[in-house]
């Protein structure tokens, strides 16, 4: 589960680009009672995270069915093919954050439906007042379309069974929940950060050399083996 934290963790430019708008604005249009304690904005700011942290686990519960149904019908097919393709899309995602190949954007447009749908009941929840609402609009926030989420699904798909998809899933968002809680108690002060193209590329050089590495592991056991213990 240590490469869904880090794949998570490494991913904090975009979640600034891609959610620190909303949860910076979500922070701004709280009371500003609300917003002048540390302590009271941590608190909104954390129940919006863990809702959209407990929709990527329903995530990883519903693509585990899925990888289950299939491991039942054929079960050599996780360790023959979804390992692989489970490292191909680290290295992927990697592409995907540094923005080297744009295509791979589109990706997002497949929970457009979804989100056509749960967008309204989100907006319900608008202007946050409570520490449940902030929840329940955190638990809608998660659904929507983002292609490091989808990503992050496809290397769930792949682990042994349910439970291991859903914590596969719970790391990831665990991975995300230090830039996310920062982007709501700072606001719209990381505009340098977001906009640092090193340290974009820094992150995404680091996914796709996690991603090589795994792949090599699995495709020349023997050679990554020797070389580990030669060295």
């Amino acid at each position: 589960m240590e490469l869904a934290f880090f794949i998570g963790l490494l991913s904090t430019l975009h979640c600034f680009g891609m959610c620190g708008g909303i949860v910076g604005a979500l922070t701004m249009s709280l009371h500003p009672d609300k917003r002048q304690g540390v302590a009271s904005l941590l608190q909104y700011t954390l129940a919006y995270n863990l809702g959209r942290m407990l929709s990527y686990v329903l995530a990883g519960v519903i693509v585990g069915v899925l990888g289950q149904a299939i491991l039942s019908i054929t079960p050599h097919f996780v360790g023959l093919l979804l390992r692989p393709l489970l490292m191909i899309f680290v290295i992927l995602l990697g592409f995907y954050i540094g923005g080297w190949l744009p295509k791979l954007a589109l990706i997002e447009k497949l929970g457009q439906p979804i989100w056509i749908i749960l967008q309204p009941i989100g907006i319900k929840y608008l202007p946050v007042k409570k520490i449940h609402h902030a929840f329940m609009f955190g638990l809608i926030w998660g659904w929507l379309p983002c292609g490091l989420v989808y990503y992050a699904l496809v290397m769930a798909f792949a682990q042994n069974g349910i439970i291991d998809s859903a914590l596969f899933m719970l790391f990831f968002s665990l991975g995300t929940l230090a830039p996310m809680l920062l982007a709501g108690i700072l606001a719209g002060r990381l505009v340098s950060i977001q906009k640092s193209k090193n340290i974009r590329k820094f992150n995404a050089i680091a996914l796709i050399l996690i991603g090589v590495m795994g792949l090599l592991m699995l495709l020349f056991p023997e050679f990554t083996h020797n070389l580990y213990f030669s060295s």
